[in-house]
């Protein structure tokens, strides 16, 4: 069977580390089996945060791979500010304007306002010139841009007026809706330009796919273009039943970045307080924090007293997360505190549920992420004052320890339906309706 083409867009590819990333390799890894051939289009010399060479891996080694050189700002930023080149820069430094000292305000408003609709900015036209030429001369039957980076985005909405491409339009995180907008320091006339780029992107696609059923019921919002949530998910791959022995000690493991918003205070007043209890868990528990954690995390755990329970682990593999996860005792998952965290749906919730393991949720009790907890067999989803309810229920968990329930459980439909090969059906099947309705007009 001849396979269909699908040009996908995204700036985040290996060596890149991170959730955003494993979305789109885990898509690409798949989408050959329902009848799609993907080719992918890429920033080539691009500043990434995180870096994890083993994602390569999962890539079937004849994807064709396009790239493009990208300009960004972090390398003057970083001289501007003092800090060291070889520092990687997480590009949500911007949502902590507030907190900043004054070069970097500055940056935050020349980012904010200068490089809009982010720092690829100037990434936008080289890429659709070079992609303007590669589709003359090469088929193509769909096209997927992913973001953030909206500029993403902004490359397909530029390929998609000089050539007519059936177009998904991938949002992992909101554009003008997301929690930090207000925090770009921007002048109306950026904030305007903001509003419109995103307005000509969700008008002019045939599709908008979401990772969760908030952010597509704001999109509502926006634009009249049909949603469609395809959530993150697990890979059935990863899964390794040898490794799922339970560590002796009660362990409490975390994977990913925590920062301000995501800083579990609720947890650290609760251990505390066993602490002072000298509650029998304490001899026991320990708190293994899997990625990479802010200085206000760190501060935090020594003013609760609870440093010696806690362990900064550092960024690992995407494999190394997984094993600490299968060994947990307990995996913790926090929703940020901020004004969008019902909305808020992080990828590791499904790698979680993979696991078997029992969750603690810190977060709202009626956003995305409690909903899918709830309907997999998940009730500890705690609010972010609740130390007494978190307090209880570790010690319940605690006094399990050794039991069948700490045993990993057969996948359920209701965690199977989050399997990556799942989820790349249901874009398959999207991609097909789109050609189709193509072909018919």
């Amino acid at each position: 069977m001849k396979l269909k083409r699908v040009l996908i867009i995204t700036y985040y590819w290996p060596p890149a580390g991170g959730g955003g990333v494993q979305r789109w390799v885990k898509f690409v890894k798949y989408l050959r089996d329902f009848g799609w051939e993907p080719i992918v289009f890429t920033a080539k010399n691009a500043e990434y945060p995180i870096i994890d060479t083993t994602l390569a891996n999962e890539i079937p080694p004849d994807v064709e791979v396009l790239k493009v050189p990208v300009i960004e700002p972090y390398q003057l930023y970083k001289r501007f500010v003092g800090k060291d080149k070889n520092e990687r820069i997480d590009a949500n430094f911007l949502s902590q304007g507030k907190k900043l000292g004054w070069k970097d305000r500055l940056a935050v408003w020349i980012r904010g306002n200068l490089f809009i609709p982010d720092a690829r900015s100037f990434w936008i036209n080289p890429s659709v010139r070079f992609l303007d030429r590669y589709l003359i001369s090469n088929r193509v039957d769909a096209m997927i841009s992913t973001g953030p980076p909206h500029s993403c985005h902004m490359i397909a909405l530029g390929v998609r007026r000089r050539h007519a491409l059936p177009w998904i339009v991938d949002y992992r995180d909101p554009w003008t809706q997301i929690d930090y907008f207000d925090d770009l320091r921007l002048t109306s006339w950026a904030r305007n330009l903001h509003y419109k780029m995103e307005k000509q992107v969700l008008d002019t696609c045939d599709t908008v796919v979401t990772v969760g059923k908030t952010m597509a019921h704001d999109l509502n919002a926006l634009t009249t273009t049909p949603k469609k949530v395809i959530t993150n998910g697990f890979d059935e791959a990863d899964r390794n039943e040898d490794e799922n022995n339970v560590s002796s000690d009660f362990s409490i493991v975390y994977i990913g970045t925590m920062n301000d918003s995501r800083n579990p205070l609720v947890l650290w007043k609760a251990l505390s307080e066993l602490n002072e209890e000298n509650h029998p868990i304490i001899q026991r528990l320990r708190v293994k924090l899997v990625g990479k954690p802010e200085a206000v995390v760190r501060e935090s755990v020594i003013q609760h007293d609870v440093q010696d329970l806690v362990e900064f682990v550092g960024y690992v593999s995407h494999q190394e997360a997984i094993e600490y996860q299968n060994k947990a005792s307990v995996l913790l998952l926090i929703i940020n505190h901020t004004s969008n965290n019902k909305s808020i749906l992080t990828g590791k919730i499904f790698e979680y549920l993979a696991s078997g393991r029992p969750i603690l949720c810190i977060g709202p009790e009626d956003g995305d992420a409690a909903d899918i907890l709830h309907s997999s067999g998940h009730q500890a989803v705690f609010d972010y004052e609740d130390v007494k309810g978190v307090k209880s229920w570790l010690v319940i968990q605690f006094e399990k320890v050794g039991d069948e329930h700490t045993e990993s459980r057969p996948l359920q439909p209701e965690v199977l339906q989050y399997s990556r090969k799942n989820l790349t059906e249901k874009l398959a099947a999207l991609l097909d309706e789109l050609t189709l309705k193509k072909c018919g007009s």
